[in-house]
Order: C-alpha cells, then structure tokens, then sequence
C-alpha cells in the first residue's frame, strides 16, 4: 500500500494521521495522491463545467432576448374567414325588389364564383344597380371591373369615375385604387399631389398598401419633401399588418435616422388610431 509523504520532511505518514510524528507538521489534505481524491477533482471539474455551459447558455439566451427587443415583430397572419353560407334564392328575390346591399352582394357572388358559374358580366350588371343607388362598395367593384375590363369594356376613365364616388364616400378600397390611378396618370391626369391626398385617406382607415406607398412616399420625396418620421411610422403600420416589403423598407430607413427620430416615429406609431370607415350607400 502506498504510504503518504510528509510535504515539508518526507516522512512516512499512516492513514489516519494528522500531524507528520517526525517533524510534527500538520498534514496538508490538498498535496494526498489517493484515488479518492483524484476522483472528487474529476467531480469538481465536471461541476464546474457543468455550470459554465449553463452560464453560457444562459448568458446567449439572455442576448438573443436583447437583440430581439428592439424589433418591431409582425404578427402572424390570420387564416382567411370560411365564406358565410349564401341563400341564392333569397339573394336574389331581394335584388331584383332593389335591395342595393342584395344586390352588391349578389355582384360579388357572380364575380367570385360563389354557388354559381362565375360570371363577370353578371356581376357588373348586379354591380351597376347597387352603385347607382349610391352603394360605396359596389361603385369601388365596379370601378375595378372597368380597370380590368371584365364582364365590362376596359375603360380607365369609367374606373376612376366610380371610384370617386365611392372615396368620396369614405371607401377606403376605392381611395387607394383611385390614387394609383394618379400616380400612374392611368383615366385621370398624372397628378402626385392627389395621389398623395387619396393615399392619406386611405391610410388614416388602416387601408396597409395604402400605408406602405404613403410612407415609401415620404421616404423617396415623391410629390412631398422627404420626412424619415412620418415615413417610419405609416411604414410600420403596413408592416404591423404583415406587409414583408414594408418591413424591409422601414429597416433600411432606420439605419439612416437618429434615435431621437425613431423615438419619436414610434410614439406616433403607438398613438395612431384608425378612422373609422364611412358607412357604405344603401
């Protein structure tokens, strides 16, 4: 059996001493070479270890959370409503009474292909009758049946003429289709100031393209001077709606911006209250 040796003289020591009987030093524990110690050093650096990869991955979860924080997360997508039943006979007994509200939804039935052949012909005949009796909804799809030129001749100015009447009303759908009609001088005269007007209405209700163009707008100086703020908040808010494009725009402005800029963006960000959207003509 291995003995211990005396650090100080080398004498022999028994197994259970605790002072060296040479030279009466006190026996150091730390310098014994036995198994079992050997083995609690193993222990002890595995201990350790063990607490350093947990401080490690501690400390990573802990900067990921901080490198997170300051992004503005678009929230998920939420699956698309299941189409609400249609009674076609009822719908139909209350267009032809000259329900508008029957018949606009009757319009949208035919165009889409709802529990009938579609048929855009059909729709714009349904479309018209609504429209004409001031329906905001129906003017704004019939205006797009006419920029398309489905179930109607393609004609640009026909579309601007009934989305007119209904962004007048307050529509915001038609509000943003007649400001790309200015912007691209498409039925009407190329026109930024009204495309910038149009896309402002629009945006106020939460229309989201028509926050992304209104705030690429004043991002590029486009018929406005140039203002980071309002262009880092309405982009935000089109990104808040999971617009991709709008995410990466507003990432790239703010790069170029201060911090006092994009406090104050934000601010406006968080205080914005959508319109409410006008009640559409009956």
């Amino acid at each position: 059996m291995d003995s211990t040796k005396c650090e100080k003289c080398g004498g022999d020591l028994g197994p259970r001493a605790s002072a060296c009987p040479a030279c009466g030093a006190p026996l150091n524990l730390a310098s014994e070479r036995s198994g079992p110690r050997r083995k609690s050093s193993a222990t002890g650096i595995l201990l350790a270890l063990i607490i350093a990869l947990a401080a490690f991955a501690g400390g990573a979860w802990l900067f990921t959370a901080w490198s997170n924080s300051d992004k503005e997360n678009v929230p998920a997508a939420t699956p698309p409503e299941s189409p609400e039943p249609i009674n076609l006979d009822d719908l139909k007994a209350r267009a032809e009474r000259g329900e508008a509200d029957a018949q606009t939804k009757l319009g949208r039935v035919y165009a889409k292909g709802q529990a009938v052949r579609q048929d855009y012909k059909e729709a714009a005949n349904w479309y018209r009758q609504a429209a004409e009796k001031g329906n905001a909804e129906a003017q704004t799809h019939l205006g797009e049946l006419y920029e398309a030129g489905r179930g109607v001749p393609r004609d640009e100015a026909e579309a601007a003429k009934w989305y007119r009447r209904a962004a007048e009303q307050g529509d915001a759908a038609a509000q943003y289709d007649l400001a790309v009609l200015y912007v691209l001088g498409k039925g009407v005269p190329q026109d930024n100031a009204e495309a910038l007007k149009w896309y402002r209405q629009a945006a106020d209700q939460g229309d989201s393209l028509a926050q992304f163009n209104l705030g690429m707008r004043y991002y590029e100086g486009k018929g406005v001077s140039p203002d980071p703020v309002e262009a880092y908040q309405w982009l935000s808010l089109a990104a808040a709606q999971g617009l991709k494009d709008a995410v990466k725009a507003r990432d790239e402005l703010k790069r170029r911006m201060t911090r006092s800029q994009i406090s104050e963006a934000r601010r406006r960000t968080e205080a914005f209250v959508a319109k409410k959207p006008a009640a559409h003509g009956q």
